[in-house]
């Protein structure tokens, strides 16, 4: 039996939310280990790691925001070892003297609510591009708007985790549990 054009975008649309649903429950998740602090204790680095809150929850948001693109405009060759490229990486992690906790909070709500949007208006989740060339990528892998998800999601989570033992070793505060 074939599914119909209606039965299809149904598949897709569940399939969407379904995606969209738990990056949104990551993100707050993120967001939570930010609950109640200042500016000094949301930049306190709390093991051996560079990493911090307010420095994940940017850089969170300068990945998504660079995964969409992705997905819209296709790949962007980039130099992984040139000094620019190396510093932009490192100050994705890091409050600098002109941003504030809270704008960092602000640009992640807008990031998010501008990959839903964005992702909402796709006629599906087939768009496809080939991943740029990176150490960190197989050679000739396609990646589909349904794998950026997938991707953002892991991503995301994985950033949970660190933000969940920065905070626990900052004041004992849990995001879970």
């Amino acid at each position: 039996m074939r599914a119909t054009g209606t039965e299809t975008e149904h598949r897709v649309d569940v399939e969407r939310e379904a995606l969209l649903r738990v990056l949104a429950e990551q993100r707050a998740f993120l967001l939570t280990t930010l609950t109640g602090l200042n500016r000094e204790q949301a930049t306190t680095r709390t093991t051996v790691s560079v990493l911090h809150l307010a420095g994940l929850v940017k850089h969170v948001s300068a990945t998504e925001r660079g995964w969409i693109g992705f997905i819209e405009d296709g790949p962007v060759e980039v130099d992984h070892e040139s000094p620019d490229s190396v510093e932009f990486h490192e100050n994705s992690f890091r409050l600098l003297d002109d941003e504030t906790l809270e704008g960092v909070s602000s640009d992640y709500a807008a990031t998010a609510e501008a990959t839903e949007r964005y992702v909402r208006s796709l006629p599906d989740l087939e768009i496809a591009h080939p991943l740029p060339a990176a150490p960190w990528f197989p050679e000739d892998t396609t990646w589909t708007a349904r794998d950026v998800l997938l991707h953002l999601i892991r991503e995301t989570a994985q950033h949970c985790g660190h933000a969940d033992i920065i905070r626990e070793s900052l004041d004992g505060q849990k995001t879970m549990g």
